[in-house]
C-alpha cells in the first residue's frame, strides 16, 4: 500500500467514527473541501462508495464500516504499541479521550485533575461531557466513566466510586405546604420532577424497594427534563418532589436546603466505573489515570 493512500484511509477513519465533516476537519486540522477531495479520490480508487452523505448526516456504507471496523483496531494496536514508550520516557506523555456524563465528569474525574495534570504537564486529556450512551471502541475514546449497571460486559471495569442509590429529594417549603409522603404510592398525590432519559427518550420510572419486592412507580409532575441538576434546582424552589443521584445532592442536604424521603425505601445500586475494552494495550499515561481514580 502506497503511503498516500493510508493516509487517505485515515482520514476516512476520523470522518467515519466523527459522523461530520465539520469535526473531522477540526479535528485533522484540515479544511472540509480536502476532506471531501481526499474521500472522493479514495471511493475512486477503490471503485466503492464508503460514506452516505446528507445535509444532515454523515454515514458508513456497508462497504465503509466494514474498512472500518477492520482499520479501528489494527491502528488501536499501533497507537497502544507507540504510546507504550512511555515506559522509556523521563515523564509520561500522551493523549487520553474520556468520555461520562456531565455529573461523573464534574464529581469523581475534575476533583482528580490538578494533582494529575501537575504531576504529568505532557498527559493531554480530552473530556466529553454527554449524558448519551457511548461505544467508546467506535468512536475512538479510550474510556469511559458511567455507572456500573451501564457497562458492557466485555469491557474492563475499574470501580472509582462508591454504592449509590436514587434518592428522593423535596424543600421544607414544599413539604410544609404539600405534606410529607412516607410510602412510594403517596408519590401519585404529589407533583413530581420527571427526567426524561437522554438515549431512550423515555421518562425515567423511580424505582424503590418494598422488603423483597421491586417497585417501578410513573410519578405525576408538571415538570419534564432531562438533567438532573435542573431537577435539583427545581426542588429546591418548591416546585415539586425529584429523584436523583445522592452524590449529586449531598450538599444540600447537609446545608438544610433539602430534605431526603423514603429513605427505607431506596435501594443501593453499583456506583461509578472507569470502562475501556479489555483487549487495549494500555500506555503509562492511561495506567496512571487509572491509579489516580481508583477508589481507595
Amino acid at each position: 500500500m502506497k503511503r498516500e493512500e493510508m493516509s487517505d484511509l485515515m482520514t476516512f477513519m476520523v470522518v467515519a467514527q466523527e459522523q461530520s465533516f465539520t469535526r473531522a476537519a477540526a479535528k485533522l486540522n484540515l479544511s472540509q473541501s480536502a476532506i471531501s477531495h481526499t474521500l472522493r479520490k479514495l471511493e475512486r480508487n477503490l471503485g466503492v462508495r464508503l460514506l452516505n452523505r446528507t445535509t444532515r448526516s454523515v454515514t458508513c456504507t456497508e462497504a465503509g464500516q466494514r474498512i472500518l471496523d477492520t482499520l479501528l483496531p489494527s491502528i488501536q494496536e499501533i497507537e497502544g504499541l507507540l504510546n507504550s514508550l512511555d515506559d522509556y520516557r523521563e515523564l509520561p506523555k500522551g493523549n487520553i479521550r474520556i468520555t461520562a456524563t456531565d455529573f461523573a465528569a464534574n464529581y469523581f474525574l475534575l476533583p482528580k485533575l490538578q494533582r494529575f495534570i501537575s504531576q504529568y504537564p505532557d498527559i493531554n486529556i480530552e473530556v466529553d461531557a454527554t449524558s448519551r450512551m457511548v461505544n467508546i471502541v467506535a468512536e475512538g475514546f479510550d474510556a469511559g466513566i458511567r455507572l456500573g449497571e451501564q457497562v458492557e460486559k466485555d469491557m474492563i471495569a475499574v470501580k472509582i466510586g462508591k454504592e449509590t442509590q436514587m434518592v428522593v429529594i423535596a424543600s421544607p417549603h414544599y413539604l410544609s405546604a404539600k405534606g410529607i409522603p412516607t410510602h412510594p404510592q403517596d408519590l401519585l398525590a404529589h407533583n413530581c420532577i420527571n427526567l426524561r432519559m437522554i438515549t431512550s427518550g423515555a421518562i425515567y420510572q423511580w424505582e424503590f424497594k418494598d422488603g423483597e419486592k421491586a417497585l417501578r412507580i410513573k410519578v405525576p409532575g408538571s415538570i419534564i427534563c432531562n438533567n438532573g441538576m435542573f431537577a435539583i434546582g427545581s426542588a429546591i424552589k418548591g416546585l415539586g418532589i425529584a429523584c436523583v443521584l445522592k452524590e449529586a445532592v449531598e450538599p444540600y442536604l447537609e446545608s438544610g436546603e433539602l430534605v431526603q424521603l423514603l429513605g427505607d425505601y431506596t435501594p443501593f445500586f453499583p456506583g461509578f466505573y472507569l470502562y475501556y475494552p479489555s483487549r487495549r494495550q494500555n500506555s503509562t499515561a492511561f495506567r496512571l489515570l487509572i491509579q489516580a481514580l481508583r477508589l481507595e
